[in-house]
């Protein structure tokens, strides 16, 4: 009896090789890192060999991997060709996409890395920058899909998240706060300046900047303490004492009106890559 390999087996043991783990597979397949495990033991399983070389979290292929990790991508690319020749959802020209900043490293290697290989024939255009500015080219028809920033309230809010404190805790305790923050229009500055000013906390500038990479630099350096979300530093625990409660903010995705099957998809894979951050 001929042995089956089933699609979304394989197509989550590219993504582990692609991304180099198992973690940073989970952006491009949607599933949680428990459940790629289970995936590839069952891939084991069905074809009998071991796939990888496991020495603590570092994966390496097997020779029986690499063989499979050739054909996998053979059958991907006919399994992806024959989906769009049947449901006509073929889409040529520019795909237009808005991410403020915050987003942009994970989405890029994650969910329009994967609509680019499934759309080769698509010249993706992405546009990062800040929310009102996403939001005003969206309503003038200059891009197609938007995931920004919005108030915790949002009708078009696919997550909310709390804002947090990040930088070293010691700084917390400053008589005079270090302050870093994005230039504005930023909802996340606002929300930091109205909560010191609420509280009376004494604070100064320490630096102001148009770039997240800058700012992440600033704060990880110890020169400042800002207020993002936990994306900002995922690694890093925020500071949980010593500054004043600042609100929730949310993810809100928009798309264009009367979007072409392919853009709503990509829109869908958004809000699936959206509910994971």
């Amino acid at each position: 009896m001929a042995t089956n390999l089933p699609t979304e087996l394989l197509r989550s043991f590219v993504a582990i090789v692609d991304s180099g783990s198992m973690l940073k597979a989970t952006e491009r397949v949607f599933v949680t890192q428990s459940a790629l495990s289970l995936q590839m033991k069952r891939l084991e399983e069905t074809v009998l060999t071991p796939l990888f070389h496991r020495d603590g979290r570092r994966l390496t292929l097997t020779p029986a991997g690499q063989t499979l990790l050739a054909h996998a991508r053979d059958i991907l690319a006919l399994n992806d060709r024959a989906v769009v020749a049947l449901t006509g959802d073929a889409l040529v020209g520019p795909v237009r996409v808005g991410l403020v900043q915050d987003f942009a490293e994970t989405l890029l290697s994650g969910v329009l890395a994967q609509f680019s290989q499934l759309n080769p024939d698509v010249q993706l255009e992405v546009r990062v920058a800040g929310s009102p500015e996403l939001l005003d080219l969206l309503n003038a028809d200059r891009l197609d899909v938007v995931l920004c920033m919005g108030a915790a309230d949002d009708p078009h809010a696919d997550r909310v998240a709390p804002m947090v404190w990040h930088g070293d805790a010691g700084l917390a305790k400053a008589e005079v706060l270090p302050l870093a923050i994005l230039a504005p229009p930023c909802r996340f500055r606002d929300a930091a300046l109205a909560a010191l000013e609420r509280e009376g906390r004494p604070f100064r500038v320490a630096l102001e900047t148009p770039s997240l990479s800058a700012l992440r630099a600033a704060v990880e350096a110890g020169l400042a303490v800002t207020c993002r979300t936990a994306l900002f530093r995922p690694r890093a625990a925020p500071i949980e004492a010593g500054l004043p409660a600042v609100p929730q903010v949310a993810y809100v995705r928009r798309v264009g009106s009367a979007p072409h099957p392919s853009i709503a998809k990509l829109s869908e894979l958004i809000r699936q890559a959206a509910l994971e951050l």
